[in-house]
């Protein structure tokens, strides 16, 4: 048998899965079939409030929304954070939504004509990845006669050690060189623009709070040297964020009060004190408060291995099936939703709906043995599940989604 991670403590340690007060068929009617996504927004709050006392209380909490651009998500989280962190023209429509254009960021290489447009003439901050995009912009923002709030983003010389994805430290898409900044900062602010600073990520999905530490250090001591350089200090450095969350076994959850704690001398220590510093979360904040409830419509053995056929899949929960940037395959949370304690356990592989062989949620885990019409749950779906998935792939139905707080209904 191989191992799973660790199930959320919201959820840890019951018999029958109970999702804000209500098992996982009581939701399933609500919404109407399987599969479903069920979020406990109450979850996310809790979240929010841990990290605002955690961090030093001069940073600003942003929100990556790309972890879960739903609606009714950043309809939650919106109020509660201090901005909204966007990767496409399509996402700043939805935080301008919900949020003043002040606070919204937008980061990501390759920005269309159209999208900078829209950034500009609705007054976001746009996170210039190259030399040529801001040229672009600058030209942009003369047609339109607006100013443009421009940041650079900085593809710094150190990755954040220990991340499941390595942002920094090497040739990279993603920003621009940290020797190049200096001069392209002078040439932003000789043209006029509204300069606001610098975005430095690292990495993402990291759960050693050390190399978290270390890698913030870094990013605040470059951020005011690079200010130096340039002769004009940053107003705003979002320092990234990257807190993981414990997906597979033997992951540990982050300390966040240590992070938040060194932080804090960081910025006592090193920080430019006329200067405004943020940190944007994506995963840690929602990741957790997100289940995945698929129906069991087949079980079937095969030369001695036991195989359960759900009516979901990867095409709804990619990260799961293990084919979203992991490099072995390891196996997420995975129940029985009505039987997840009590019962003997045997082998079992949950396998999806697709005519693919990677269409696999859970590989060789222990479970009850699982019979047609049970409800598999599939945890840590909060972030990077439907949006993050091919959803078009062989033409099946998309998945439900479900919000609810603490029991009441979204």
């Amino acid at each position: 048998m191989k191992p799973m991670g660790p199930i959320p403590p919201e959820f840890a340690g019951q018999d029958v899965l109970t999702i804000a007060g209500h098992d996982a068929e009581h939701w399933i009617a609500k919404a109407g079939d399987t599969p479903l996504f069920v979020y406990d927004t109450a979850i996310v709050e809790a979240r929010i409030a841990r990290l605002r006392a955690a961090m030093p209380g001069r940073l600003r909490l942003h929100y990556a929304i790309k972890a879960n651009p739903h609606p009714d998500m950043l309809a939650a989280v919106a109020p509660l954070l201090d901005g909204l962190d966007v990767a496409s023209g399509g996402e700043l429509e939805k935080a301008l939504a919900v949020k003043e254009a002040g606070v919204v960021s937008f980061a990501g290489p390759g920005k269309r004509d159209d999208e900078l447009e829209l950034a500009i003439a609705r007054g976001a901050t746009l996170n210039v990845e190259s030399e040529g995009e801001a040229e672009r912009t600058l030209s942009i923002g003369e047609r339109l006669g607006v100013t443009p709030r421009l940041a650079i983003r900085v593809n710094p010389d150190f990755d954040l050690k220990g991340s499941g994805m390595k942002m920094g430290g090497r040739a990279s898409p993603f920003g621009i060189d940290a020797a190049r900044v200096p001069a392209l900062v002078r040439r932003l602010t000789a043209a006029g623009a509204d300069w606001r600073g610098f975005h430095i990520y690292a990495g993402s999905q990291a759960l050693n709070p050390q190399a978290i530490v270390e890698t913030q250090a870094a990013t605040v001591a470059l951020a005011r040297r690079l200010g130096d350089e340039a002769g004009t200090a940053a107003r705003h450095v979002n320092l990234g964020g990257g807190f993981g969350i414990p997906y597979f076994a033997g992951d540990v959850a982050v300390d966040v009060e240590a992070v938040g704690s060194a932080l804090g001398e960081t910025l006592e220590r090193d920080g430019d004190p006329t200067c405004e510093y943020a940190i944007e979360l994506g995963r840690w904040l929602v990741g957790e408060c997100g289940v995945y409830l698929t129906r069991v419509i087949d079980v079937k053995e095969s030369q001695g291995e036991h195989f359960v056929v759900v009516d979901g899949g990867l095409h709804h929960q990619l990260a799961a099936s293990g084919n979203f940037g992991t490099v072995v395959r390891r196996n997420y949370p995975v129940a029985v939703a009505g039987r997840m304690a009590g019962e003997e356990t045997v082998e079992q592989s949950v396998v999806g709906s697709l005519c693919t062989p990677l269409d696999r949620l859970g590989d060789k885990v222990a479970l009850p043995r699982a019979r047609v019409g049970d409800v598999i749950a599939i945890f840590l779906a909060g972030a990077y599940g439907l949006t993050a998935s091919p959803g078009l792939f062989l033409g099946h139905p998309p998945a439900r989604e479900w919000f609810v707080h603490g029991g009441a209904e979204r």
